[in-house]
């Protein structure tokens, strides 16, 4: 679906592509004043904090894909400017998402690295502690609780590895202090793993959820939501807050830049839904919850 003052195009080469989004400038990744706040990096890489806890989504903090595709816009924040992270959440193995160069960077500043069934295979030899959560299987220390939650994606990082990593995708609550974070990593659409999720966390006070790749439609459906799907997940989950991500950082399908950004915000107005939606730039940080004064 084409957006009005936006243009469908074909994919960029590698060779062409260009950043066409420069991260605003901030005093860094501590947002005083708050309970809850994100930080979006690009893509699905997103620094939460939720009171004196910090959680890093499927870190994407280097320059390509694989050593092969070139990122559009550039990391929002430095990776030396990362604060120390009390748990860093893998959704998936694919290399934009489990990114081992990204790790290497953050290594140091890592307590304690969680990924889906099996994929501990493809975290080795690293400083931090890193487990495997099983679907509704938590992990919790401090106060921290981290559920691994069900979505609907593909697990395997080389192709043929996804004959046997067929439950090597997940989504995740994070709980803390009272607040709650739901972090869907890559996801196609489907209502009954949202529904379920609800029933056992129904306060949900954010929900991070994908948007894009879009097109080729009949093909991107299996795998990924577009915008109307991820406000439909947004109902179902019954978040106060949707924060999208993964659009606008890589060259995915044949989507136009800014074209899932502004689909989004075109239909939350229809639905009566742009109250519940925050749509963040690359290196935007957003406060979800201040501290009371």
């Amino acid at each position: 679906m084409a957006v009005a003052g936006c243009t469908r195009l074909g994919s960029p080469s590698i060779a062409t592509a260009q950043p066409f989004f420069e991260p605003p400038a901030h005093d860094g990744p501590v947002a005083a004043g708050s309970r809850l706040s994100v930080l979006w990096l690009g893509h699905a890489t997103m620094l939460i904090q939720m009171d004196d806890k910090w959680i890093l989504t499927d870190p994407f903090l280097v320059d390509t894909m694989g050593q092969i595709q070139r990122r559009v816009s550039p990391v929002g924040l430095d990776a030396k400017r990362l604060p120390a992270l009390d748990a860093v959440l893998i959704s998936h193995m694919h290399p934009d998402h489990l990114s081992l160069g990204s790790l290497e960077r953050i290594e140091r500043k890592v307590r304690r690295l969680f990924v889906p069934e099996g994929g501990l295979v493809y975290v080795t030899d690293f400083a931090f502690d890193a487990r495997e959560l099983r679907t509704w299987r938590s992990f919790e220390e401090s106060g921290l609780r981290i559920t691994a939650v069900p979505v609907d994606h593909v697990g395997g990082r080389y192709g043929i590895d996804s004959a046997w990593m067929t439950k090597s995708f997940t989504g995740y609550v994070v709980e803390y202090h009272g607040l709650s974070v739901f972090f869907g990593g890559d996801t196609a659409y489907d209502r009954r793993d949202f529904q379920r999720t609800r029933v056992l966390f129904p306060h949900l006070d954010l929900a991070l959820l994908p948007i894009a790749p879009m097109h080729p439609r009949a093909h991107m459906r299996t795998l990924h939501m577009d915008p109307d799907e991820a406000l439909d997940a947004l109902s179902d989950l019954g978040a106060r807050t949707m924060i999208p991500m993964h659009f606008d950082t890589l060259v995915a399908g044949t989507d136009a830049p800014g074209e899932a950004r502004e689909l989004l915000a075109l239909q939350a107005r229809a639905r009566g839904m742009s109250d519940r939606v925050d749509l963040l730039r690359i290196g935007e940080r957003r406060v979800v919850i201040p501290a009371p004064k």
